[in-house]
């Protein structure tokens, strides 16, 4: 049968007389009234403020230290050798001494800190080979040109290459508790175990050995200008934390979104007898390879211990945030309310 031919003129562009159509379905539309809407609003106030009171001490339970060792005791004596470019491969060491009034309860965080610097620009995060350090070996001899100009040294390939892993963070610390004058206890730290999931198992991998080294995997690139060491020897003593997978420079390419930020360096291991509990009180001394130069971008370098709870470690952002915005709700809600009683209780806002 032929199909039957649509409807001309005006009528031909009418909707179809359904519900959806023609604007017939069901509704409902609320009645914003004083007994309504002013009830809502103490509500909403007293909501965020106590998720504001409740943040606030979960936040402050945390215990934190902040050490800035840019130029803190014998530090500055590195701090001024490292002014010369010409003396950034030798060695510098210095010592902080800190002590902890009350004890690190649980479990206890070293982080490395740096101020003034922007890991945010967007020619510094794509200055970097993601197929690179995913360990395809065409990529290790041929370097994307992204990361022009840390690609290649005097034709040389750089693994890897860009200017995020050359600046790579190359500060060590060593943590040491002093119970006594005379009697000093190495506070040891994990140094694995600190990185995403993904970063490790996906993200990064080294080349195919082929039943070789890890440094002949590596043959034939170099190391970055600024390192003291190649990338297959980052960590000698442990093979599984070397190479592309050092977790060092794992949790360095992870660009901080702040020019001040803080970076996981090590756990405290409570396996040992000594610090099951977390941290005692007392002093402590942090012996530091001093390595990174800061003085080129005006920045500052610190170390953070900290113990975390379930929202993180010491961020008051949040917890005043709740606060703050309970607060103008609640005057805006007493503001309302004057009004109200003043203008529209007795509905001489309805009068002509």
């Amino acid at each position: 049968m032929g199909k039957a031919k649509d409807k001309s003129g005006p009528l031909g562009r009418r909707p179809d007389n359904s519900a959806f159509k023609q604007q017939r379905l069901p509704a409902w539309s609320p009645m914003l009234t004083a007994n309504t809407v002013l009830p809502f609003f103490y509500l909403l106030a007293l909501i965020c403020m106590l998720l504001g009171v409740w943040l606030l001490l979960t936040v402050q339970s945390t215990q934190e230290i902040k050490l800035d060792y840019t130029e803190l005791g014998n530090c500055d004596q590195c701090f001024q050798l490292r002014k010369n470019v010409s003396y950034a491969a030798q060695t510098c060491s210095c010592k902080v001494e800190f002590s902890i009034d009350r004890a690190f309860k649980g479990d206890v965080f070293f982080y490395y800190g740096l101020k003034n610097f922007h890991q945010n620009l967007r020619r510094y995060m794509d200055s970097r080979d993601d197929e690179q350090t995913l360990g395809r070996k065409n990529k290790l001899k041929n370097p994307s040109s992204y990361c022009e100009p840390f690609a290649k040294d005097a034709g040389v390939p750089i693994a890897p290459c860009g200017a995020v892993a050359n600046s790579m963070f190359n500060d060590s610390f060593t943590l040491t508790y002093h119970p006594s004058r005379s009697r000093t206890i190495p506070v040891p730290l994990l140094r694995k175990g600190l990185t995403w999931y993904t970063d490790k198992n996906v993200k990064f991998r080294n080349p195919k050995t082929d039943n070789l080294t890890l440094a002949a995997a590596f043959e034939g690139t170099r190391q970055p200008l600024y390192w003291q060491k190649p990338v297959y020897d980052l960590d000698p003593h442990d093979p599984t934390n070397s190479g592309f997978i050092n977790e060092d420079l794992i949790i360095w390419m992870r660009e901080a979104a702040f020019p001040n930020f803080k970076k996981l360096y090590g756990i405290l291991n409570r396996a040992d007898a000594s610090f099951t509990k977390g941290l005692p009180k007392g002093n402590y001394t942090i012996d530091i390879s001093y390595n990174f130069p800061v003085q080129y971008f005006q920045g500052r370098k610190e170390v953070v211990l900290t113990t975390l709870t379930w929202f993180g470690g010491q961020n008051h952002f949040l917890p005043i945030a709740y606060l703050v915005t309970s607060s103008l709700i609640l005057l805006m809600a007493v503001v309302l309310t004057l009004a109200w009683w003043k203008f529209g209780k007795d509905g001489k806002n309805m009068k002509e």
